[in-house]
This record gives structure tokens, sequence and C-alpha cells, in this order.
């Protein structure tokens, strides 16, 4: 059929079926599929025009989906001022609400809301007895109040658990005890209060006192007990009889764990020995089993995988020599590093030390590429490390951030940003978020 000339009138007979060119054949065309009606023969030029070929009608094709979009690139973590108002802040332990009980050293407690910005006075019934150290003395000295814990049915009873030094009253002896009271519901006060556990034995100096507490996967106590520092006495950390240079495990009652191991002479609870200052400890999330951080002298920081009955090595190997000796001419305490009785740490540090104080394994959500890192905070390298782990494997040993203030403890909170808490007169809580 040829073109109807521009602007002549179509036809009658050339009126088009209702029927669309795209329809099939009806029935009556014998079921063919191909219209009998000129006008509704194939047009070429339509599926020409439309990207087709071959002389047959074709739809245009649907358009190519859009590409997905790049992802966001990850938002660096930064550190943020959460609260400040605190004197050598030690420990932290979150409530369900979120908010925290602070520890400071010269022996107060304090209660912070979960968006920090309330600060409570001091909370009533704190032990009398906490000896704190004088904060001017060069090098620092460490007695005073050190870690607040929760008791695993504190829902229920309130209970809470603190360690401190006590020092006898007619004497410079002294040692940590672990005492345990209940909160009031409006956080103002500790009631029925009392020690349940007392170091022995006591000595004079005020280092290396250890003092850091840990419930385990059984709802046992762990406390950890320093060397006390002087040379004459840290001998004692290899002696299973000496409570100086041990973890203990306890009940909440502070009477031996049942299943810690059974050592001829052993000091009560004893879980391990050979320790110089364990400052850190964190239970692996999956495993469930005990990590510790732990100061040398002049080097030899160590990280430990804790097990029970272990003897760890301190004085009789070290990686870190004694702190008068010039860095290049360092010989290892104990004459070596390793020994065949002894536990090697996982990692080690130094010299120079970085101090390693309070550690925590990452299971939040705000930084997914740290799930299952251990975080370590450093009181001389001011710094926060991040160790890369495959089981109990330590990959990859970062310094994360340099914060240029000495970092006490690390922990995560229940948003799943972590809280660090620097050791300073002028103290406060640090954040880091996105």
């Amino acid at each position: 059929m040829l073109p109807r000339p521009v602007g002549r009138p179509r036809p009658p007979w050339a009126t088009p079926s209702p029927l669309p060119s795209s329809a099939p054949c009806p029935a009556a065309c014998g079921g063919s599929g191909t219209p009998p009606w000129p006008w509704a023969w194939p047009r070429p030029w339509r599926a020409a025009a439309a990207g087709g070929g071959g002389g047959t009608e074709s739809a245009a094709p649907a358009p190519a989906p859009a590409p997905a979009p790049a992802p966001a690139p990850a938002v660096a973590p930064k550190v943020v001022p959460f609260r400040d108002g605190l004197v050598r802040p030690w420990s932290l332990a979150f409530l369900s609400d979120g908010s925290m009980l602070v520890t400071e050293r010269p022996g107060r407690l304090r209660h912070v809301s979960a968006d920090g910005a309330t600060l409570s006075a001091p909370i009533a019934g704190v032990p009398a007895d906490v000896f704190a150290s004088s904060l001017k003395e060069d090098p620092p000295l460490q007695a005073g109040l050190f870690d607040v814990v929760l008791d695993p049915a504190f829902a229920t009873n309130r209970r809470i658990y603190l360690s401190y030094v006590q020092r006898n009253s007619d004497s410079d002896s002294n040692g940590v005890v672990v005492w345990r009271g209940e909160l009031t519901p409006d956080l103002r006060s500790l009631v029925n209060g009392r020690v349940i556990y007392t170091e022995s034995p006591r000595i004079g100096g005020e280092r290396n006192y250890g003092g850091k507490l840990l419930f385990d996967r059984g709802g046992y106590l762990l406390v950890t007990l320093g060397d006390r520092f002087e040379p004459d006495t840290r001998d004692q950390a290899q002696q299973p009889g000496s409570g100086l240079g041990k973890i203990v495990r306890l009940t909440t009652d502070g009477a031996p764990a049942p299943g810690n191991p059974v050592v001829s002479g052993g000091t009560p609870g004893l879980w391990s020995l050979g320790h110089r200052n364990p400052q850190g400890l964190a239970i692996h999330p999956v495993t469930g089993q005990l990590w510790e951080s732990e100061h040398g002298p002049q080097g030899g920081d160590e990280i430990n995988l804790v097990l029970p009955g272990g003897n760890y090595g301190w004085p009789r190997v070290s990686y870190g020599c004694e702190y008068e000796t010039p860095i290049e001419n360092c010989k290892p305490i104990g004459g070596g590093t390793s020994s065949g009785d002894q536990k090697a740490p996982l990692t080690w540090w130094g010299p120079p030390s970085i101090a390693p104080g309070g550690i925590a394994f990452y299971t939040g959500k705000g930084f997914p590429e740290w799930q299952g890192s251990l975080f370590v905070a450093a009181l001389a390298d001011k710094a926060l490390w991040r160790l890369t782990l495959n089981g109990s494997t330590v990959l990859k040993r970062e310094r994360l951030l340099d914060v240029g203030r000495r970092l006490r403890d690390v922990r995560q909170g229940p948003d799943g940003w972590l809280y660090l808490l620097t050791d300073e007169d002028a103290g406060q809580i640090l954040r880091v978020q996105r």
C-alpha cells in the first residue's frame, strides 16, 4: 500500500480496524498469528526506529538498570570529650540504662548519666579506710580506690564490688582488699558493705598493686594482685603461698571458687602466678578464656592468655630490664625471655614500655571493621592500641589513636562506642565514635 499523500483525506476503506496491530490473529484467521489487514502488517521502519531488526516489529528494550551507588566511605573514628570533672579516674561500670559508675583513685565513686551531662556528687558509703597515695609524688605512687564491677545478679541484689588499698593501723604495711556493698536505687549510697577478701602478705611501698576485677562466665570473681615493685619482694610472685604477683578466683563471698587449680600450699583462690603488675582483664567473647595485660619493668609489657595454674614467669623470665639500665644495654631480668615451664606472652612491647592499662574485646556495631579486635589503653604511651587477632594469635598491632594523654582504661559501651579514662588530676571520660 502506497503512503497517503499529505493533506489528502483517508478513504473509508482505509480506516484502521479496532484490533491493534500487535494483537494476534483471532480464531477467524485460523490462528495463524498474522493479521490479514494491510495496515496491520509488520512495519519495519518502527522496528528499526526502536532498535529492532529482521523486519519484525518489537517493543523498545527496557532501559539498563542504574548502577548501584558506590558505598559511602567509612567515617574515620574520632575521640571526643564525654565527661570531665574527675580526679584520677581508674575504672567504670555501665548500668543497664547506659549510665555508669566511675571510681576516682583518691577514694570516691561517682555516677555519670548516659549522655555524660550529669556527674553526681560522691556516692556515700564508700569505705572510709581507702588508703590513697599522694598525687604529688614523682614518679607517681599508686595506692587508692581501683576497680568497680557489678554482681552478675545486680538487677536483683544491687551488689557492687570495689578493690582498693587498705593500710594497717599500726604500720605502713598495706595491701589490696575486695569490698562488697549494695547500691541504693537512688544511686546515692552504698549500704551493707563489708570486706570479702584481703591480700596476704601486706608490705610497705605504694606501687604495683594490680587491683583489677572481672567476673568470668561462671559468675566467679577474678582479682589481680601485683608484685609490689620492690626487688626484695618480687620473688614472691613465684611462691604459690604468697598473694603477691597472682591472679585469684573467688566466689561472691570471697571464698576460693570451685574448679580452681589444686596447688599445694597455694594462696587461697590461686588461679595463676608469676605476674608483675596485671592492669587489665577481659574474657574472650568466643572462647570464654581469660586475657590479661601486664606491666613489665623497663620494657616487657605483656598480653597473656591466662590458663588455670599457669606460671607467667616473672621474675625468672622477662622481656624487660631494670629501670636504671640504658635501653641499648637492656638485659632481661631473670637472664632470659623463656623457660620450659613458663607461659610465654601472646605479644609484648619494649623497651621502651607502653604501660598497658585496661583492655577490652570489641563486639559492637559502631565499628564493624573492628569486630573481634582487642583494644589496649596505654598509660606511658598515651595512646589506644588495636590488636587484630586470629584465635589467640596476634596478627597485627596498631597504635590506633594517639590521644596524647595517659589512658587508664578502655571499655565498650552499650551504644557500640569505646570509652576511655584519662589518668590525670583533671581526668576525663573520652568517647571513640564516628
